[in-house]
C-alpha cells in the first residue's frame, strides 16, 4: 500500500533541488557575462602615440585657446611624404584641431569672429593653405567639406635649420595686438599673422577708469608710451602716480623711459638715478638694474 507521506517528502526535495539549481545557474550566468565584459572593458594601459595638448595664450584684450594632438616624425618623411603637398591635413592627429578665440581677431588681414572653429591645412613644397572651418566635431579630415570652411589664406612655408620631431603649434612673437601662430613640424615652420584693432577699446577703457577713485595713473601713462600716444599726457600721469608713491622704483623708472622718450635726457638721468636710490632701499635688484640702465642711456650722447 502507498505511503502518501513518502510521496510528499519525494516531490518536496525535487522541488527544492529545481529551485536550488535554477538559482545556481542564474548566478554562474551573470557572474559569466559580467566577467567577460570586464576582461573587455579592461585594456593595458600604454603611452598616447599622439598626445593631446591643450594651449591658451593671453592676446589683447582676450585669449586665443588651441586643443590638438602631437604626431611625431619616427624617422619618417612627413612633408611630401606620409602627408601629401596639396591635401587636406587635420593639422596634427585624432581629432581636427581646434581653436578658440575669445575676441575678434584678424587671420592673415582677414577679420575671424570671436568662436571655436577647426583648423586645417593643405601642405605645399612652396605655399600652404591654411583652413578654419565651421565644423569643429571631426575626426582628421575626412568629413572635411570645404563648403562648411569660414576662411581660407595662403602663406609661405619657412625652411628650419634643426628637426621638430613632434609636431608643435605655438605662439611666437606675442605683442598686445598681434602674435604669430607657428606651425612646426619635421623641418618646415609656417607662420600665421594673427592681429587685433584694440586701441578704441583700451583708450575707451582708460577714459572710463579715469572717471573713478582709483586712477589707474600708471597704467594709463605705459599704454601712451607704448602705443605712441601723448607723451605729454604720459608724463603727466607718470609724475601723479610718483606723487602717489614716492618710494616705487618702478614708478620711477616708467617715468624716466617717458622724458627720455620726449628728448628731456637730463630729466630722465635724474629720475633713473632717484629710480635706483628707491630701488636699493628695497632691495630690489630688478629695478636696480633696469635704473641703472636708463641712467647709462641718458648719458649717451
Amino acid at each position: 500500500m502507498l505511503n502518501l507521506t513518502n510521496y510528499y517528502d519525494i516531490w518536496l526535495s525535487y522541488t527544492l533541488y529545481y529551485h536550488i539549481m535554477r538559482k545556481l545557474i542564474l548566478i554562474l550566468t551573470v557572474f559569466f557575462i559580467f566577467g567577460e565584459s570586464q576582461t573587455y572593458a579592461q585594456k593595458p594601459l600604454m603611452p598616447q602615440p599622439s598626445t593631446a595638448q591643450t594651449v591658451t595664450q593671453e592676446f589683447a584684450l582676450g585669449q586665443i585657446q588651441l586643443s590638438y594632438s602631437r604626431p611625431s616624425v619616427k624617422g619618417r618623411k612627413i612633408f611630401g611624404g606620409l602627408l601629401p603637398y596639396g591635401e587636406v591635413w587635420r593639422t596634427g592627429a585624432n581629432s581636427a584641431t581646434a581653436i578658440t578665440f575669445s575676441d575678434e581677431v584678424k587671420i592673415e588681414g582677414q577679420t575671424v569672429p570671436a568662436g571655436t572653429y577647426a583648423l586645417f591645412t593643405i601642405p605645399g613644397e612652396k605655399e600652404w593653405t591654411v583652413i578654419l572651418n565651421k565644423n569643429i566635431k571631426q575626426w582628421g579630415a575626412y568629413s572635411y567639406k570645404p563648403e562648411e570652411n569660414f576662411l581660407q589664406v595662403k602663406v609661405k612655408p619657412v625652411k628650419l635649420q634643426s628637426k621638430i620631431e613632434t609636431f608643435t603649434i605655438e605662439f611666437a612673437d606675442v605683442l598686445p595686438s598681434s602674435c604669430t601662430l607657428a606651425i612646426k613640424w619635421e623641418n618646415v615652420s609656417v607662420p600665421v599673422s594673427v592681429t587685433t584693432d584694440i586701441d578704441g577699446r583700451v583708450m575707451a577703457n582708460i577714459a572710463e577708469a579715469m572717471k573713478g577713485d582709483k586712477k589707474p595713473y600708471l597704467q594709463a601713462a605705459q599704454y601712451y608710451y607704448q602705443n605712441n600716444k601723448d607723451l605729454n599726457k604720459a608724463l603727466e600721469w607718470a609724475n601723479e602716480a610718483e606723487k602717489a608713491d614716492q618710494k616705487a622704483p618702478w614708478v620711477k623708472y616708467w617715468k624716466a623711459r617717458i622724458q627720455l622718450k620726449m628728448g628731456d635726457k637730463q630729466g630722465a638721468a635724474t629720475t633713473a638715478a632717484a629710480g635706483v636710490k628707491a630701488a636699493e632701499a628695497i632691495n630690489n635688484a630688478e629695478y636696480i638694474r633696469l635704473n641703472k640702465g636708463l641712467l647709462a642711456d641718458a648719458g649717451k650722447k
